[in-house]
């Protein structure tokens, strides 16, 4: 078990290091007759790319797709699909002052004691860039999961304190920040620039969304729904937290408050995210997640080498004051990924159009198995 893998029916294995040759992922287990095509996956990955505005990373990567097996004349096989894309713009001599020092914040000393040794280059296999996998992989799944109605959309809630309420989840496509309160842009770069002037960083809380999800999928105990959201989201570089529907603030309420009503025309509130008892109620898989600030800023820290030796540290480079900024994309691929695979286990389970939904307005789990 490598930990390199994710999901059952439709499984994604990511490999590549950050300034190795390539990162790539192999896809086994999407449905065949699916039409695919590089530019589809392309577009995905522009929507992650640094270098979007001048407060992330400015490394410049043309995230081109190459397709190398399980589509033929434009759609899917059945059969293993790999895709790769190669690495462009790696800057290794910005890290050789790292090669035998621990970043504190980083995976570097918990790699280290793992394996015995680590590569060095920006993170090597720890790294955001490895992401690029995911929403290539996650790219496919939701054109799965798009022609059968489902749609999702990631967008950016807060910034440090600064919070921004979602009344359109698609207004978060009109500027690269993801922000969906588009007339705040200006106050979100201000806050932006005081965070990169000060040589510091900053923390953000991401919210997605996925709606046209089917009621009954999910699996019980240790394979529920939202459990299976919680892992797909925690192994996002940076994600310190998770929570589906209300989340943390559950805890401040009374059952009264946070059960949702049903009624003979569907639930009245979703407090519960979607997903009651680990399996999905119909309504919209609504998730939350908090990304720790960078690590990788230019302020001296204390830290230690290979040895042991007590060093003074000063992190240079590219990197981004505030990773919650490009995560949306990412947000979306793992849901993605978890819902085509839940998907595709209950069609196995259960059969194709054996349940009906209770309510009209829901879409019924046996159309377009």
């Amino acid at each position: 078990m490598s930990g390199n893998s994710f999901g059952q029916a439709f499984r994604v294995t990511t490999f590549g290091e950050s300034h190795g040759p390539a990162v790539g992922a192999v896809i086994d287990g999407c449905p065949p007759g699916l039409e695919i095509d590089s530019a589809w996956i392309e577009a995905a990955l522009a929507r992650r790319a640094t270098a979007r505005s001048r407060f992330v990373s400015q490394r410049r990567e043309p995230d081109r797709v190459e397709i190398l097996s399980g589509v033929f004349e434009g759609a899917t096989l059945g059969t293993p699909i790999t895709l790769i894309v190669r690495n462009a713009d790696t800057r290794s001599r910005d890290y050789e002052a790292l090669r035998e020092v621990f970043r504190p914040g980083h995976g570097d000393y918990t790699y280290q004691r793992k394996y015995g040794r680590r590569d060095w280059r920006g993170g090597g296999r720890s790294s955001a860039r490895e992401t690029v996998a995911r929403v290539a992989a996650g790219a496919v799944a939701a054109r799965w999961l798009l022609a059968r109605g489902v749609r999702i959309q990631g967008w950016l809630a807060a910034v440090g304190n600064l919070e921004f309420n979602c009344s359109d989840p698609a207004l978060a496509e009109t500027n690269p920040y993801f922000c969906p309160e588009p007339e705040r842009v200006p106050e979100l770069e201000r806050l932006l620039q005081s965070i990169w002037k000060s040589g510091d960083s900053i923390g953000a809380r991401v919210m997605v969304v996925a709606e046209g999800v089917p009621a009954g999928l999910g699996e019980p105990v240790f394979d529920r729904l939202d459990a299976v959201v919680a892992q797909a989201m925690m192994s996002i570089p940076a994600v310190k937290g998770v929570e589906v529907g209300d989340g943390f603030a559950v805890a401040g309420q009374r059952g009264s408050e946070h059960r949702d009503p049903l009624t003979s025309d569907g639930f009245a509130s979703n407090h519960a995210g979607g997903i009651l008892g680990g399996i999905s109620t119909g309504q919209p898989i609504v998730v939350g997640m908090a990304f720790k600030p960078t690590s990788s800023i230019p302020r001296k820290i204390e830290s230690v080498d290979e040895t042991g030796r007590q060093v003074v540290l000063r992190v240079t480079g590219r990197h981004d004051p505030c990773v919650g900024l490009r995560a949306p994309p990412i947000a979306e691929a793992m849901l993605a990924l978890v819902l085509a695979d839940h998907w595709l286990r209950d069609r196995a389970q259960n059969g194709a159009g054996v349940r009906k939904a209770l309510f009209p307005e829901q879409p019924d789990p046996g159309i377009g198995r």
